[in-house]
């Protein structure tokens, strides 16, 4: 009479036991899915698609801090290209001219304004001048902000007799702003001088 109860009692607890166990292995798996579900949403995030020639390449992003000096470089790159690259064309030279303006401040406006009272862009339209720029190398101090930095390049000059290749150095500070359509870098040029700008090399064409 007396074992009835205890094989309930001993049922039960056994029940009990095998109900915490399943109840805490679901709060695990639980955990565990959420977790994953997490992890693959970041790893996701990360991934970017870009469509080139009908095809999807992968991207990766990352934070600005671990481009920082990569895209320093590419907007002193674009800089010099749009304020140094030149065709015979008035139009065309004012809107390479502008692109550099939103990328520096107004130290190269000064720059722009002294060239075009010394008659600089009207000699190239006259003389059918093209001018480009190969950036050689940029030395930049990434230690403070705004950073310091020096640009080494060569401009080269076509003229319709010849053609003259020109050191170009300058020099300024980086100081980090909002990006926007006009400045995708998200750097403005501060305090930029042209420190060398001499003949190496005149070749007749």
């Amino acid at each position: 009479m007396f074992n009835k109860p205890k094989n309930i009692d001993t049922a039960f607890r056994q029940i009990r036991q095998f109900t915490l166990v399943v109840v805490a292995a679901s709060l695990l798996l639980c955990c565990f899915v959420t977790y994953k579900s997490f992890d693959l949403a970041r790893t996701v995030q990360e991934k970017i698609y870009v469509l080139g020639n009908g095809k999807a390449l992968e991207a990766f992003a990352s934070s600005r801090k671990e481009n920082i000096p990569v895209e320093a470089r590419e907007h002193l790159k674009s800089f010099h290209t749009y304020f140094f690259t030149h065709s015979p064309d008035e139009k065309l030279i004012q809107q390479q001219i502008r692109k550099s303006l939103y990328l520096a401040d107004n130290s190269a406006k000064q720059q722009y304004d002294n060239l075009r009272e010394s008659n600089y862009y009207v000699s190239i339209i006259s003389g059918n001048i093209n001018q480009t720029v190969v950036m050689d190398s940029i030395r930049l101090d990434m230690e403070t902000e705004p950073f310091r930095f020096i640009y080494y390049g060569r401009q080269e000059i076509t003229r319709p007799t010849s053609t003259v290749v020109r050191t170009l150095t300058t020099e300024g500070r980086l100081r980090q702003v909002s990006r926007s359509e006009n400045n995708p870098h998200g750097f403005l040029i501060e305090r930029w001088k042209i420190i060398d700008n001499k003949d190496l090399q005149i070749k007749n064409r």
